[in-house]
Order: C-alpha cells, then structure tokens, then sequence
C-alpha cells in the first residue's frame, strides 16, 4: 500500500517545502502526496512553490485549491475588488516573486504568471479515498459534499471544527494548529470528531508538517 503524503499551506515557502519532502523521503513511484492548497502569499517565493507544484502533480500528485490560491486567480481575472482582497491577505508578496519591480498590485505580464493562473484554474477542491477527505479548509456539516459550494470547502472554519461527524476522517489545513489549541503547539490537530488539522503556521513562524497516512506519523520542518 503506498503512503499517503498530505501537506498544506505552504505559503510561498519553497526552502521550507523542498526539505520537507527531503525528510520524508518522498518517491513519486511509491507515495501518494496530496497538497491541500495555499502555495501563494505571504512567504518569499510563491512563484518558486507553485513551479515545484506543477512539476510534482506531472509526477501523480493531488494538488487541491485553497482559498490564497483562489484569491489569486479572482484578481488575475480582474473580478472586482479582488486586488485589494488579495493584496490584504498577502498578494503583494506573491506578485513581487515574479517581478520585484511591480508596485500597486499590477499584474505581471510574463507568461509564467499566466501559465500559473491556468494551472491553478485546473486544482480540484476535495480528493476522497474509502477512510480519508482531503480538503483546504474544511466540509460544511450536513450538505453532502457534491453539494457544497466550493467556497465554503476553500474558507470554512468553526462551524466544520466543531460540528463535523462523518464517518471519514477529514484532512484539512487552512486554520493553523496553534490556533484552533490557542496555544503555541505547531503539531498537527487531531480532533475527537475525526478532523486533523495539518497547518503548522510555517508563515506565521511556526512549522510545515507532512501527515503520513494511514500511519498518521508526521514529519516537520521550520526556519532555523
């Protein structure tokens, strides 16, 4: 049976990301990674993350959309408001790794950017197995999932934390660890209602974990 490898919100991390999959030693041949969404903003070289991204689901990799990611694609688009959303949540940083000479949230005009925004149009929001969903933010307690407005499946929080009860253990990220504890504990969280909560606050000066499954051993790594 192949490991399952998920990861999530990695945030422009790429140092970061690049030693953890040297730590847990990862084989496209013989593992299964799942990357649950937000490679942009905020961290130093979002462009780098999401180059290491497409490059790792040529390889058979999972790649799932989170809510950074989706914010990216709604300003590249030009919906209104969107720039300034974004540049709010991080955006900036995003733009100034393709170009550190941007100023006021203009877009690049290099076709890598434009090749980024195409592939990230292409994530999925959910990957399911017989035991486990894997998802960025969360479910949306009692609306079966095909049924969900992928919104709520990108942004969620509380109202999933608290009042999931399915039978499948959901793997999420989006709200890191030490905030759902409200302590300083960057480990991933296991709840009581079958949620683990693998974001680490790598961006925050927390840590990126990489969850093994069904062994659920973890791996992590965090700036020196």
């Amino acid at each position: 049976m192949k490991r399952m490898l998920a990861i999530s919100d990695i945030h422009g991390e790429l140092e970061l990301f690049d030693a953890l999959l040297q730590k847990v030693n990862y084989d496209a041949s013989e593992d299964q990674l799942i990357l649950l969404g937000d490679y942009v903003d905020r961290g130093p070289d979002s462009k780098g993350v999401l180059e290491r991204v497409i490059e790792l689901r040529k390889q058979g990799a999972i790649v799932l959309r989170g809510n950074h990611d989706q914010m990216m694609l709604e300003a590249a688009m030009g919906e209104p408001g969107a720039k300034g959303n974004w540049s709010l949540n991080g955006g900036w940083t995003t733009l100034y790794s393709y170009d550190p000479a941007l100023r006021n949230m203009a877009l690049p005009e290099t076709e890598l950017f434009w090749q980024h925004v195409d592939f990230l149009k292409q994530t999925d929001f959910y990957y399911e197995t017989d035991e486990y969903l894997f998802v960025h933010a969360g479910v949306q307690p009692g609306v079966p999932l095909q049924e969900t407005d992928p919104y709520v499946l990108m942004w969620i929080r509380e109202e999933f934390h608290q009042g999931y009860s399915g039978e499948k253990t959901v793997v999420f990220g989006h709200t890191p660890a030490f905030a759902m504890r409200g302590t300083k504990d960057y480990r991933p969280y296991f709840g009581d209602n079958r949620i683990i909560g693998i974001d680490g606050g790598a961006v925050y000066g927390g840590q990126l974990n990489c969850l093994e499954l069904p062994g659920e051993k973890v791996y992590s790594v965090k700036k020196s």
